[in-house]
């Protein structure tokens, strides 16, 4: 979102970015603010007053300030973000942490590993590398209805990009919808079958 940002005695227009766990700004000056490292968070009269370590930082939001402020304080769980409901059928593809196998686990007991079920409303599919992704038209058409596949991939790696991902995806057949930090070290992209083939 475009906004002025201050901390201490700069101040500049820019663009500030709310990610899954840090805010970041770009402007005459950059800040990169992980939730973590936030001591209190206040929205007052359209501004979004973070204090940090490095003293106290102001983003003029207009109205969007007090969802700004709700976000960093409530950030959603994993599993929110990625939006599957408990008792859902999940299938696995490749291989996955065990935190996420756990919370998995915690939400459904219909999980099927290493093949896709044909039944499946949530496909997970690990891809390690760009060869890896050649999985995805098998899987694509294994897909039905609403159903939904996230493709799970290492961030910031050469042999693997964002772009051989979205490339994959829409080569198979399917529309890309969403990212998501997965975690520390890896993204997920959001993939569905388009409207007009379900």
């Amino acid at each position: 979102m475009k906004c002025t940002a201050w901390l201490d005695k700069q101040h500049s227009e820019g663009k500030a970015l709310l990610e899954t766990s840090e805010i970041l700004f770009r402007g005459e000056f950059r800040l990169k603010i992980p939730f973590s490292t936030i001591k209190s968070a206040k929205a007052v009269d359209g501004e979004l007053r973070l204090q940090t370590a490095e003293g106290l930082a102001v983003f003029h939001l207009g109205a969007a300030a007090e969802k700004w402020r709700d976000k960093i304080l409530h950030p959603k769980s994993r599993i929110e973000k990625l939006g599957v409901k408990p008792g859902a059928k999940v299938s696995l593809r490749g291989e996955f942490d065990a935190g996420f196998l756990t919370e998995i686990g915690n939400l459904t007991k219909s999980v099927s590993k290493s093949k896709v079920a044909p039944d499946s409303e949530w496909i997970f599919f690990a891809a390690d590398s760009k060869e890896g992704l050649g999985a995805l038209p098998k899987i694509s058409k294994s897909m039905k209805g609403a159903a939904v596949l996230w493709i799970v991939y290492p961030k910031g790696q050469k042999h693997i990009t964002e772009n051989d991902v979205l490339a994959a995806g829409r080569k198979s057949g399917l529309k890309d919808v969403k990212v998501v930090g997965f975690s520390a070290v890896h993204t997920a992209l959001k993939f569905v079958i388009p409207l007009s083939r379900r």
